[in-house]
């Protein structure tokens, strides 16, 4: 028997300045893909993701973005998960493909709760 997949949510802070690159707003979506490459070892893949399928939801205050991501796998891998989503962010940078290199700085992270109205975008990822 296959193990069941549940949710989870990780919370995750970092301080990250506009105008980098020229750009006006910090690149949030650098934090995320961080994140994809280093559960599923490439930003452009196939779905689903390998590991655990998962969501990266910036909010930003200031230079300080709280990340929530969601992310459904094994609960055996849930620790797994986790060290990897926060060594990804730990690398303080990520260069994109078009050449561009975004920064930030890794002010920690930990496990969190699910708000109700994330339950049916984490039960999507259960079943992805």
């Amino acid at each position: 028997m296959t193990p069941m997949r549940s949710a989870f949510l990780h919370v995750a802070a970092v301080a990250m300045e506009a105008g980098q690159d020229g750009r006006p707003e910090p690149d949030i979506a650098a934090l995320g893909a961080a994140v994809t490459l280093e559960l599923c070892g490439s930003w452009d893949h196939p779905p689903p993701c390998p590991l655990a399928p998962h969501d990266t939801r910036p909010e930003q205050n200031g230079d300080t973005l709280r990340l929530r991501i969601i992310f459904a796998t094994e609960p055996a891998n849930e620790v797994v998960v986790r060290s990897r989503i926060d060594n990804a962010l730990r690398q303080g940078s990520l260069t994109g493909p078009d050449g561009r290199t975004s920064r930030w700085a890794f002010l920690g992270g930990g496990p969190g709760e699910l708000d109700p109205s994330e339950a049916e975008h984490a039960r999507r990822l259960i079943d992805s």
